[in-house]
């Protein structure tokens, strides 16, 4: 090969959509049994943690696409897991609240991580943490990146 550089197994991106694919195979039996995709678990979670809040607060949250959102709290919606409505004080803002059937699904939910942790039987609890660690700083410096850029 005539650029080193440009070896799959030198590649921080090919290792990270590997997981990525991986990870979302893992998820997709566990939330299949909560009539959930992965954006929509990752909205729950979201509102489990904080209800009531604004459409922009969990767009923050999440860093999921607005576009995307739009569709997701669409569908969310049709499923009766929560409302969207215009806040009262201001009607620009949509403030989003989960339903009785979004609030019991948590139970549900909750041996989602640990049936998730499970799937990696080679990474103890400490490996864990520092590569959640290491992805928050991935995360940001692709973050300030771009924003370098625009």
């Amino acid at each position: 090969m005539k650029h080193h550089q440009l070896k799959l197994d030198q590649q921080l991106c090919h290792r990270l959509y590997i997981a990525s694919n991986g990870l979302t195979r893992a998820y997709r039996h566990l939330l299949e049994a909560l009539n959930l995709t992965y954006p929509q678990y990752v909205v729950m979670m979201a509102l489990w943690e904080e209800d009531g809040i604004t459409v922009q607060v969990l767009l923050e949250k999440t860093a999921v696409n607005g576009g995307a959102m739009s569709l997701i709290l669409k569908k969310m919606i049709d499923k009766k897991l929560l409302t969207v409505t215009p806040s009262e004080e201001d009607k620009r803002k949509k403030l989003i609240h989960l339903l009785p059937t979004g609030q019991q699904l948590q139970d549900q939910a909750a041996e989602v991580p640990t049936k998730i942790q499970c799937s990696f039987p080679n990474i103890e609890k400490a490996d864990l943490h520092q590569l959640i660690g290491l992805l928050d700083k991935v995360c940001l410096d692709l973050a300030d990146n771009s924003a370098v850029e625009s």
